[in-house]
């Protein structure tokens, strides 16, 4: 685990859902850090918890208790003019799972990436500049400017997606399944450019339900399972030698060379440990 102090700090973490009569708990005392430089997984199935957090994170659920640091300011929902500055600021940055959801169908990928420079009142020609040097950080020509999210393959709205979140220089950007909706060619490419923001000294939080995409990347990974985290630790250990039965259930799921499940007699094994 990084000494450096964590830019992103989540302490006992609660998130509930519904009115107070049927009230359900999405997370229960989650804590997680992540460090300048350091990319952590958050991986969980379905329900889980993990865009939960990410939400909270992003102030678009209020926490029912805890606390949320970003960059040294609490965030939570008694501090959202916080939150909300942080964002303008382009400090907290969110690439969704789906590039067609988050970029202006109408707008060229120049005005895309350029938008949130000028929000900062970043002059045009410094935009300009910037704009070219994040889209070769991604691996995309400029000849690719002047083109509608529409025109693009998946691979490359999403490597535009990218971009978008890092022309602002944040501190933190949360990946939530960024590569899921891809192919196999794409996704090697997205988490090849992950793993080069190491260098910069952003803070990642890749969010996945895919362990095997994760491990590649992911300095520590922490696990969710029903709301609660199960088990974190340096990712190595977590894949090599994973502690909690979910853990290791995530493991066996993930598929073999020949495309299929590990062993289902195993699974079935390791369901049955979990608490009902």
């Amino acid at each position: 685990m990084s000494t450096t102090p964590p830019v992103l700090r989540i302490s006992d973490l609660d998130v509930h859902y519904g009115p107070r009569r049927r009230r359900r708990q999405a997370l229960h005392g989650v804590s997680l850090d992540v460090a300048p430089g350091e990319t952590v997984g958050l991986i969980g199935e379905t329900g889980s918890g993990k865009s939960t957090l990410a939400r909270a994170v992003l102030g678009l659920v209020p926490a029912s208790g805890g606390s949320i640091v970003v960059d040294g300011e609490d965030v939570t929902a008694r501090h959202r003019r916080r939150l909300r500055a942080l964002r303008r600021r382009g400090v907290l940055q969110y690439v969704f799972q789906d590039p067609l959801r988050s970029l202006d169908p109408d707008l060229t990928v120049e005005e895309s990436l350029s938008e949130p420079l000028f929000v900062q009142g970043v002059p045009r020609e410094r935009a300009a500049r910037t704009v070219r040097a994040h889209l070769d950080r991604v691996r995309l020509t400029a000849d690719l400017l002047d083109r509608l999210p529409g025109e693009l393959s998946g691979g490359q709205r999403q490597r535009v997606a990218v971009a978008r979140a890092l022309v602002t220089e944040p501190r933190v950007v949360i990946l939530d399944e960024p590569v899921s909706a891809l192919d196999s060619a794409h996704r090697v490419q997205i988490l090849e450019i992950l793993g080069d923001l190491r260098a910069t000294g952003v803070a990642l939080l890749f969010i996945s339900h895919d362990l095997g995409s994760v491990a590649g990347v992911a300095d520590r990974i922490a696990v969710l399972h029903r709301g609660e985290l199960v088990e974190s630790g340096p990712a190595r250990t977590v894949v090599t030698a994973p502690r909690h039965p979910y853990t290791r259930l995530l493991l066996s799921s993930a598929p073999t060379l020949d495309g299929a499940p590990a062993d289902r007699e195993e699974r079935r094994r390791l369901r049955a440990l979990l608490p009902a």
